[in-house]
């Protein structure tokens, strides 16, 4: 069997190392691997390859970041050619880029099967660019991997019924594989000179947030009126609104310590010590449920609608009042109540080479 993996952003690295943990484990199994160059920063990046034990992408498209648009084109032109070239038997994306949009238009256009891992979540807000990226895909994918019910759900009110199997989430396999790992080989949290438990961890990228002033704006300044130190790595794309939008002062606050973009042990180790995590990344929110740390979201909706009915995570928007609001009265359940389950990776294996296998 003949899979072309396609990832192109810190999120998917980390959730492709585990499946392709597994493919290594069978012998009919051919992974291709192509990086389409969407995240290209060393930190955001190359280094995420070395540390997960990624194999080296076969293929750099180099593609780079720009509008929408352009940039998911530049990848559906590239990406079609290399389909031609190698004749994959299956094409696997993940999660809800333009990287997985352009894989699974490429893949779609010429008839090659499309495995979708994280199929089925919806956060119901159409103005987000990874809520169309997700409906598309699912729409054209032969084999829908979901990590929760509610998922599944999703998929059979949009009359998607054929190929859905809910896994689990893989990854908890990441997680759960690599947290050991990060905590005996980071040493963030004394580099950054943090107590265990005495700061919080924050992310803004989500272009809802990014590329509206006043939003930016307000998060910061709820950043700067918090009780403790917040740790930001920076998002490149928020560096440059921060920027256009001359907002500096208001991240040169004593408590907001601004960081460059972190490699995964470091921002795993910082998830885990970390008394809450502010955030408006999907990725952020479930490690957050899984390393039983609080989380506040910084938008009106999630897709990871079990981590907010779980207890972990709560909805804030962007209001500077309602993320104080939200961070005081948090009331996370006890500890050992997972919502996940390990064998994802596995799972996913063995019904791709079933299904491929009864297909050839």
């Amino acid at each position: 069997m003949k899979v072309l993996t396609i990832v192109g952003a810190r999120p998917q690295f980390i959730k492709a190392c585990m499946l392709s943990k597994t493919f290594k484990q069978h012998p009919s199994i051919e992974e291709i691997i192509v990086h389409t160059g969407q995240h290209y920063d060393y930190n955001m990046s190359d280094i995420f390859f070395k540390q997960l034990n990624l194999p080296e992408a076969d293929y750099n498209l180099h593609v780079g970041s720009g509008p929408h648009g352009e940039q998911t084109a530049n990848m559906l032109q590239k990406l079609e050619k290399l389909m031609m070239t190698i004749q994959p038997d299956i094409v696997i994306v993940y999660g809800d880029t333009n990287s997985t949009v352009a894989g699974s238009l490429a893949a779609a256009k010429l008839h090659i099967p499309i495995a979708h891992i994280e199929a089925g979540l919806r956060s119901f807000n159409k103005k987000m660019p990874e809520e169309i990226n997700r409906i598309i895909t699912d729409h054209l994918s032969d084999y829908l991997f979901c990590p929760t019910d509610g998922a599944v759900k999703n998929l059979f009110n949009e009359g998607i019924h054929k190929g859905v199997y809910q896994t689990g989430d893989i990854m908890y396999d990441t997680v759960t594989h690599f947290k050991p790992l990060a905590m005996k080989h980071s040493s963030i949290v004394a580099d950054l000179k943090l107590k265990v438990k005495d700061y919080y961890l924050a992310t803004v990228h989500r272009a809802e947030n990014t590329d509206d002033p006043a939003r930016l704006q307000a998060i910061f300044e709820a950043f700067r009126q918090l009780d403790k130190v917040v740790v930001l790595p920076l998002h490149p794309r928020t560096k440059s609104k921060i920027k256009a939008f001359h907002l500096n002062d208001v991240t040169r606050s004593p408590n907001i310590k601004l960081v460059d973009p972190l490699n995964y042990f470091d921002m795993l180790a910082l998830a885990a010590y970390g008394r809450i995590i502010l955030t408006d990344s999907g990725g952020l929110q479930k490690e957050a449920c899984m390393l039983q740390v609080p989380c506040i979201t910084l938008r009106e909706e999630t897709e990871w609608l079990e981590t907010v009915e779980g207890g972990w995570n709560k909805l804030a928007g962007a209001e500077t009042r309602a993320i104080l609001d939200a961070v005081e009265n948090i009331q996370p359940p006890p500890a050992n109540q997972t919502l996940y389950q390990s064998g994802t990776a596995q799972q996913i294996t063995n019904i791709l080479m079933k299904e491929i296998a009864m297909d050839g």
